[in-house]
């Protein structure tokens, strides 16, 4: 039988951030994705931009594909979701894999995430980004978008979904992976809450930053297909 794997993509990103790793994965797994609403071409409402509403898509799109329990790798802010949908709905996960994914929100690192979320600034600085994102996003305009971003890591700066003391409860497998020179993550913060989750292992991938496309693509996919293969293992 088919080992089922559902991929999520990071933020200001689509399911296309997430393509080539769905080619590299072995072929005897069955392999989903999708796109966080406001992203992608998916339709964007304010008001539903939160950390919150992206763990219902989560088990929302787990659900009304009848998905069997499901191995996820989310990249970043899909970790946060994913880990956020897990604990709310542990019947509907095998495991989780993260990378790159930042556990220490509080009002202050929320204001230094968000700092750069300004569409003008961006323009001046990386109007080739800029014209990218624009093109992966429409027709949502880009300002939106991120304000929207913005606003949704304000609230988990607020008030984080994830906690030392729901994680406490996680009985999921959870294997935190974080890159040697990842800033926004961090090595220390990671660490400090795949402390908290009773199933998690946790490394390091040296040499390695936060963006997706600087990880070693081989080392990625075996990372996670080592995971799936030994969580399958020890259910059996």
């Amino acid at each position: 039988m088919k080992h089922t794997i559902l991929l999520l993509h990071g933020a200001l990103a689509s399911e296309a951030q997430l393509k080539w790793l769905k080619r590299e994965l072995p072929p005897f797994y069955a392999v989903h994705s999708f796109s966080f609403s406001g992203h992608g071409g998916q339709p964007l409402v304010a008001a539903e931009n939160t950390m919150k509403h992206f763990a219902q898509q989560v088990q929302q799109f787990i659900r009304s594909r009848q998905l069997p329990p499901v191995h996820v790798f989310g990249y970043s802010m899909g970790g946060y979701a994913a880990l956020a949908a897990a604990v709310a709905a542990p019947e509907l996960f095998s495991s989780i894999t993260t990378l790159g994914t930042k556990f220490d929100w509080t009002p202050a690192t929320a204001a230094l995430e968000t700092r750069f979320l300004d569409a003008g600034k961006m323009r001046e600085k990386v109007p080739q980004f800029v014209a990218q994102l624009e093109q992966l996003h429409a027709p949502t305009q880009l300002p939106e978008l991120l304000n929207a971003t913005a606003s949704l890591m304000r609230g988990l700066g607020d008030a984080p979904l994830l906690t030392p003391q729901n994680l406490a409860t996680l009985e999921v497998p959870v294997q935190v992976l974080v890159g040697e020179l990842d800033k926004t993550a961090g090595v220390d913060a990671s660490r400090h809450f795949a402390d908290f989750m009773p199933r998690a292992t946790f490394e390091i991938i040296m040499n390695t930053p936060h963006p997706l496309e600087k990880v070693n693509p081989d080392l990625l996919v075996t990372r996670i297909a080592r995971f799936v293969e030994m969580v399958q293992e020890n259910m059996v």
